[in-house]
């Protein structure tokens, strides 16, 4: 699974041509066709995906294979996956989602905070979502430069400067 990143996903049926809706989580989201053949969460299968026009929420394509309004339907829900090697390296200060989810968090002076649960999104910036012992709830941690000024994916490890009071 390391050797695979969520690229996408899919969210059912577009019309009754056999089109699907498709969410691309790429950070130009119609790049998503120059890394076909995907596959699903196990690596099993191979989705080649064609862009057909910009819909609300994402797009509507064209996966191989896929003829029907049902069998479009039927695949409502599936992930589709890149292996690593055919995405573009990142710079120093850039990290897949995929990456950070699991990582330990620490606050500055050394103290365990918790754990990368996901990282969300709302429109204006990343959040970690971080869980962790003595928590009664998630905690959403912006994801900026000041309140995390060092990720080292080395060691598994985020140091967090997180805002007064919210831990």
């Amino acid at each position: 699974m390391d050797d695979l990143i969520c690229v996408g996903a899919l969210a059912g049926s577009f019309g009754v041509r056999g089109e699907v809706r498709l969410k691309s989580f790429c950070a130009m989201p119609e790049e998503i066709e120059a890394y076909c053949p995907l596959t699903d969460e196990q690596g099993n299968g191979s989705y080649s995906v064609i862009l057909t026009r910009a819909i609300k929420g994402g797009y509507a394509a064209r996966l191989t294979g896929v003829e029907t309004k049902e069998e479009a339907d039927a695949l409502k829900g599936l992930r589709l996956f890149a292996p690593r090697d055919r995405l573009p390296k990142l710079p120093d200060d850039e990290f897949y989602h995929a990456d950070l989810i699991g990582l330990a968090v620490f606050d500055t002076g050394g103290a365990h905070l918790g754990t990368v649960k996901s990282v969300q999104n709302h429109g204006a910036a990343d959040l970690l979502e971080i869980q962790g012992p003595g928590l009664k709830t998630t905690v959403l941690l912006p994801f900026t430069l000041d309140a995390v000024p060092t990720v080292d994916l080395a060691q598994g490890r985020i140091v967090a400067d997180p805002p007064e009071g919210l831990f």
